[in-house]
């Protein structure tokens, strides 16, 4: 498991699944608002012109040196919901990331978000 304190080191690495594939560069990393530990990252992928944010699981996530190995298959990561590049995550979304990649979605229990960006 990653620890929290090393999210500011996260971003800029390359994320890659467990194969070892380039899947894009580490844009931002999302906490789980009730446990405060890193949840999901968002990956910036595409082409200079058609650049968006795919988001992605980092439990069992593996930190080495210049990059970040996920548990996910490259071409699953690609299909993820996204977002522009200068967007941000809205609130009803959050569930479509959890049910893409077969995870359960569970909001607070007044109904506050799932994740906060860091």
């Amino acid at each position: 498991m990653i620890q929290a304190a090393d999210i500011r080191e996260w971003r800029t690495h390359d994320v890659v699944d467990a194969k070892g594939h380039r899947i894009g560069v580490l844009e931002a990393v999302y906490v789980d608002t009730a446990t405060d530990e890193p949840a999901v990252v968002t990956v910036r992928t595409g082409l200079p012109t058609r650049r968006r944010l795919v988001f992605a699981p980092v439990h069992d996530a593996l930190l080495g040196p210049g990059y970040v190995k996920i548990a996910y298959a490259r071409s699953l990561v690609r299909k993820a919901p996204s977002i522009g590049t200068d967007d941000i995550l809205p609130a009803e979304q959050e569930q479509a990331i959890f049910e893409h990649y077969g995870m359960t979605y569970q909001p607070g229990a007044n109904g506050e978000r799932k994740l906060a960006r860091r």
